[in-house]
C-alpha cells in the first residue's frame, strides 16, 4: 500500500470505530449531532471538497456530486425529522470509500505490473573514457561510445559487443525465461540484463532511439487510445449522470405535489426525499466508469509481461475480432535463416562433403555460402584452397588439399559434363563433383520454426476462421511450407507491393464484422502492418519499423504468442462484457425499487459499493494471462 491508500484505510477504520462506540453511547440532540458530523468530516471532507470544485469549474455532474447530494440530504432529513439516525448518511459515505480504496489498490497492482515491465529503463551508463569507467545518464551517451556492462546490470543502450561474452536475461522484453548466450560481434539491445560475463559495447543508437526507450512509450502511450467499449461508457456517463440527477429531482418534488394538488392527501415530503436520496446513491455509475477502463488497463499490463505489448485498448477490442490471420513467411513461419537441412546421395562421409563445400566457397560472401560455412561449423583454413574460380550463375570451382572440387547448380554439373541426381526436396541444392566425378548434393532451405504448425492449430482452436500466407518464394517452395503447417491459403512470387494489394483484396471479401490481422517480422512489412484492420510484429527486439508500424508489438518471435495474443484479448473484451451487463441490470433493477420505496439506503450501499467492488474483482482478472 502507498502512503494515500494507507491514510485512506486509516480514516475508514476511525470512521468505522467511531460509528460502533456512538451507537453504544447514550447521546441525543445537539452532542450527538455534532458528533456523527466530526465522522462524517473525517470520511468526507475530500468528497465534498471534489464536489465543491466541480460545481466551480463547471463540471458538476459527477460521482462526487451524486455522493455528496445523497449524504448530505440524508444528514439534513434525519435533522428535519430529528430521527438522531445519521448512520445511514455516513455508512454510504464508508462504504463508498472502501470501495474507491479498493479500486485505488486494484489499478496500482496492474500497473506494479506494467512496472515490471518499465523495470527495463536503465538508470545510468557505464562509458569507458581513457580506460576509466565513468556512470553517466543513459541519454548523455553518443552514438559510437564505449560502455561497460557489469554482471547484473540492465543494458543501457542498444549496440554491438567489441569484447566479452555473457547470457542475457531477455524475460522483461519477451517474457522468455530462458537466457539467451551473447558474444563479440553479437547486436545488444538495452532492456536485457547482463547475467555473467563483463560486456563491452559499441552504441549504436542514442538513447531515445534505443529499443528500450521505444517501448516505454509504446506502453506509456496505450491508455490514450481508448476502445469502443471505453468511449461508450466515457459518453454514457456523460448523459446518465445528469439524467438521473434531474430523475432524482423529480421523485423528491413531483409525488408530493401531485398528492396535494390532485388527491388532496398528505405530501409526504420526507418519504419522496429519502427515496429520491436512495435513488441518487443507487444511480452513481462507478462500477462502470472504474471497472471498463481497469479491464482493459489489466489487460494491456498482463500481455505486456508476456512479451506482448498491444499499442492501445482499441487495438485490443479488434483483435478479440480477429477471424483471418495473413502471415508473411520468412521470419515470421520460418526462420529466415538459410540451414543446410540435409546432404543426398554422397559417396562420402557427410561431413566430409560439407567440409569440401565450405573451403571452396571460403570466398564468397553469399548468404548461401555462409549457410555451408556455418554447417561445417569450424575455422576456414584458407591455406588448403586455391585457384578459385566463380562461374556466373553456375556455382564455384576451386582446388581444395589438392583436389579439383566444384560446387553449383545443375547447369554447372553440365557445363562440366557430369552426371548428377536431381533433388525432389525443397530449397537450394548444391550440387557437388570432386575430381570430376559426382559426390552427391546438398539442400539448404530456410527452417520452419519448430512451434508454427502448432501455432497455425492454436489459432484454428481460438476460432479463427483462415489463416493465409503470402511470401515473394517460389510457388513450390510456398506450397511445401503451406501444406506442412496447415495452412488455409497461400499466395507464392509476391513483391512487397502486391502483399498490400492481396492484403487489401481479402479484407473487400471478408464480412465486415471479422476483423482481418497481417503477421510480419517488421523488416520490410510496414505497408501491409499498417493497412490491415491489425498489424502485427514479430520478433521486434531492435526493429524500429516494427515498433513504428504495428498496432501489436510480439518482443519474441515464438508462432505461437499470436494465438496468445488472440485469447487474452477475448478474455479481457468477455470481462469487459460482463462488468457492462452486470453493472447495468443491478443498477437500473435497483433504481427501479428504489423510486417505489422497496430499497433503502443501505440497499442503495449494495448497488452502487457492492456492485463496484464485485466489477472490479472481475477487472483484475484480467491480469492473470499465464494459463491462456
Amino acid at each position: 500500500m502507498n502512503k494515500k491508500q494507507k491514510k485512506m484505510l486509516t480514516r475508514i477504520l476511525i470512521t468505522a470505530v467511531m460509528l460502533i462506540v456512538l451507537h453504544f453511547i447514550p447521546i441525543t440532540g445537539i452532542p450527538q449531532l455534532a458528533c456523527y458530523l466530526v465522522a462524517y468530516g473525517i470520511i468526507g471532507y475530500d468528497i465534498l471538497r471534489k464536489a465543491g470544485m466541480g460545481i466551480l469549474n463547471g463540471q458538476v455532474f459527477d460521482e462526487n456530486f451524486l455522493m455528496a447530494v445523497a449524504t448530505v440530504g440524508a444528514f439534513a432529513l434525519a435533522i428535519y425529522e430529528k430521527s438522531g439516525d445519521y448512520n445511514e448518511a455516513i455508512a454510504v459515505m464508508l462504504f463508498y470509500q472502501i470501495g474507491e480504496l479498493f479500486q485505488s489498490y486494484a489499478v496500482g497492482k496492474s500497473r506494479r505490473n506494467i512496472s515490471a515491465l518499465m523495470d527495463i529503463r536503465p538508470d545510468y551508463a557505464n562509458v569507458e573514457v581513457n580506460g576509466k569507467i565513468e556512470k553517466v545518464d543513459p541519454d548523455e551517451v553518443e552514438i559510437g561510445s564505449i560502455i561497460v556492462v557489469q554482471p547484473g546490470e540492465k543494458v543501457p543502450l542498444d549496440g554491438v559487443i567489441v569484447e566479452g561474452n555473457s547470457s542475457l536475461n531477455t524475460s522483461a522484453l519477451t517474457g522468455e525465461s530462458l537466457p539467451r548466450d551473447a558474444k563479440e560481434g553479437d547486436e545488444i539491445i538495452s532492456g536485457c540484463i547482463n547475467m555473467t560475463g563483463v560486456l563491452k559495447v559499441r552504441t549504436t543508437k542514442e538513447f531515445g532511439e534505443s529499443t528500450v526507450s521505444k517501448i516505454l512509450e509504446l506502453v506509456e502511450n496505450s491508455s490514450s487510445r481508448k476502445s469502443k467499449s471505453e468511449n461508450f461508457i466515457s459518453r454514457f456517463a456523460k448523459v446518465y449522470t445528469p439524467i438521473v440527477c434531474y430523475g432524482a429531482l423529480a421523485l423528491a418534488i413531483l409525488p408530493p405535489l401531485v398528492r396535494i394538488l390532485f388527491l388532496g392527501v398528505d405530501p409526504q415530503w420526507g418519504i419522496w426525499i429519502y427515496r429520491a436520496l436512495t435513488f441518487l446513491v443507487i444511480s452513481c455509475p462507478c462500477a462502470l466508469v472504474i471497472s471498463v477502463p481497469l479491464s482493459f488497463f489489466a489487460g494491456i499490463g498482463g500481455a505486456s509481461k508476456e512479451g506482448i505489448l498491444i499499442k492501445g485498448s482499441n487495438y485490443l477490442e479488434t483483435l478479440s475480432q480477429t477471424k483471418y490471420v495473413v502471415f508473411d513467411k520468412t521470419g515470421t513461419l520460418t526462420q529466415g535463416v538459410f540451414e543446410v537441412s540435409a546432404v543426398h546421395h554422397s559417396n562420402m562421409d557427410n561431413a566430409k562433403l560439407l567440409e569440401y563445400a565450405a573451403l571452396a566457397e571460403c570466398a564468397s560472401s553469399h548468404p548461401i555460402s555462409k549457410s555451408l560455412q556455418k554447417a561445417y561449423g569450424k575455422k576456414i583454413d584458407r591455406s588448403r584452397v586455391a585457384d578459385i574460380e566463380e562461374i556466373s550463375g553456375h556455382g564455384i570451382v576451386a582446388t581444395v588439399d589438392g583436389r579439383k572440387v566444384a560446387a553449383g547448380n545443375g547447369k554447372l554439373m553440365k557445363k562440366l559434363n557430369v552426371s548428377y541426381h536431381e533433388c525432389h526436396s525443397v530449397g537450394t541444392i548444391i550440387h557437388m563433383a570432386i575430381d570430376g566425378v559426382y559426390a552427391g548434393h546438398i539442400v539448404i532451405s530456410d527452417i520452419i520454426k519448430p512451434h508454427s504448425r502448432e501455432a497455425i492449430a492454436a489459432l484454428k482452436k481460438a476460432g479463427v476462421k483462415k489463416t493465409i500466407m503470402l511470401t515473394g518464394d517460389a510457388k513450390r517452395v510456398a506450397e511445401q511450407v503451406a501444406g506442412s503447417l496447415g495452412l488455409d491459403e497461400v499466395y507464392s512470387d509476391l513483391l512487397p507491393s502486391d502483399k498490400v494489394s492481396k492484403v487489401e483484396g481479402l479484407l473487400k471479401i471478408k464480412p465486415e464484422k471479422d476483423k482481418l490481422a497481417f503477421v510480419g517480422d517488421g523488416i520490410n512489412d510496414a505497408p501491409v502492418l499498417t493497412r490491415a484492420d491489425i498489424g502485427i510484429a514479430m520478433g521486434a527486439m531492435g526493429s524500429d519499423a516494427a515498433i513504428e508500424a504495428a498496432d501489436i508489438v510480439l518482443m519474441d518471435d515464438e508462432p505461437m504468442q499470436i494465438a496468445k495474443a488472440i485469447k487474452i484479448s477475448r478474455k479481457c473484451i468477455g470481462i469487459v462484457y460482463q462488468n457492462i451487463v452486470f453493472a447495468l441490470v443491478i443498477k437500473f433493477a435497483c433504481l427501479v425499487l428504489g423510486a417505489f420505496g422497496i430499497a433503502n439506503m443501505w440497499f442503495a450501499i449494495f448497488a452502487d459499493v457492492g456492485v463496484m467492488i464485485l466489477a472490479i474483482l472481475n477487472a483484475i482478472r484480467a491480469l492473470s494471462v499465464k494459463d491462456l
